[in-house]
C-alpha cells in the first residue's frame, strides 16, 4: 500500500500545478484508487511573480513559497516537488526552513538527460526570461552547449506565448501559442539543438513531443516519476 505522503508546492501557475499531479497519477503503479498515494497540494496562486522578482522588478516570492512549504511540512509530507522551473532559482533558501526533501526538476533532468540522451551534445531550452537570466541551465548542464532564442524570438514568440494576451497564462493552451512555441522550437533547431527542454511548466501544457522532429523533454514528467520513486523508498 502506498501509504507514503507526496507534496506539491504549487501555484506557479495553478494549471502546470494541476498538470505536475496528473502526471504523478500517471506515474504511480496503482490498479484502483487505495493504491495510489495521498498527494497534498497547496496551490497558492499569491507567491508574487518569479521572473519580475528575478528581474528585479517585483516582490521577493520566498516568504510566500516557505509560507506554502510549512503548511506541507505541518501535514507530514515525505517528499515534495515544485512544479516551476523559474521557482528553483530559490529552492534553496526553501529548502533551509523544511525537514522534507524538496526534488530540484534540474538535477534530476540532469540525471534523466545523462541517462537516456548521453550523445547529445547541444540542447535547447524554452522558458521564461526569468529562468535563462538566472543562468541555471548553464550551471547544471555546464559540460553541454545550452541554446537560448534570441532576444527577438525570446520577447515574441517565448515570453508571448506564455504571457500574451491570448497567451497559456490566460488559459490558452492551443493555437496562437503553439504556433509561437513551434517557431521558437525550429529556431533553435536551426541552431543545432539535438534535444529541446520545456523548461517552463506552462510550455509542457502546449509543445508536445509529436510537435517535434527530435526530443522534447518535459522536467515536470521526469519529476512525477522520481518523486514517485522517491516515496516508495522513503520510510522503507
Amino acid at each position: 500500500m502506498n501509504d507514503k505522503i507526496i507534496g506539491i508546492l504549487g501555484g506557479m501557475g495553478p494549471e502546470a500545478t494541476a498538470e505536475c499531479y496528473l502526471k504523478i497519477i500517471r506515474a504511480t503503479n496503482a490498479g484502483k484508487d487505495q493504491e495510489h498515494y495521498r498527494v497534498i497540494i497547496d496551490s497558492n496562486a499569491k507567491i508574487p511573480d518569479r521572473t519580475e522578482a528575478i528581474s528585479g522588478r517585483g516582490e521577493n516570492p520566498v516568504p510566500e513559497m516557505i509560507h506554502t512549504a510549512k503548511n506541507l511540512e505541518k501535514l507530514q509530507v515525505d517528499v515534495a516537488c515544485i512544479p516551476c522551473m523559474t521557482a528553483h532559482y530559490f529552492i534553496e533558501e526553501v529548502q533551509k526552513s523544511v525537514s522534507f526533501p524538496l526534488l530540484n526538476a534540474f538535477l534530476e533532468l540532469k540525471k534523466f538527460i545523462q541517462d537516456y540522451y548521453p550523445n547529445v551534445k547541444r540542447i535547447g531550452v524554452l522558458a521564461t526570461t526569468g529562468t535563462l537570466e538566472t543562468g541555471l541551465f548553464q550551471k547544471y548542464f555546464d559540460h553541454l552547449e545550452v541554446i537560448n532564442p534570441t532576444p527577438y524570438t525570446q520577447n515574441e514568440k517565448v515570453m508571448r506565448a506564455i504571457y500574451g494576451e491570448n497567451g497559456i497564462k490566460s488559459g490558452n493552451t492551443d493555437g496562437e501559442p503553439l504556433q509561437l512555441l513551434k517557431d521558437a522550437s525550429q529556431e533553435l533547431l536551426d541552431n543545432g539543438a539535438e534535444l529541446i527542454i520545456s523548461g517552463c511548466t506552462e510550455i509542457g501544457l502546449v509543445l508536445k513531443p509529436y510537435h517535434l522532429p527530435v526530443p522534447l523533454i518535459d522536467p515536470m514528467e521526469v519529476i512525477a516519476n522520481v518523486v514517485v520513486k522517491e516515496t516508495v523508498y522513503q520510510k522503507s
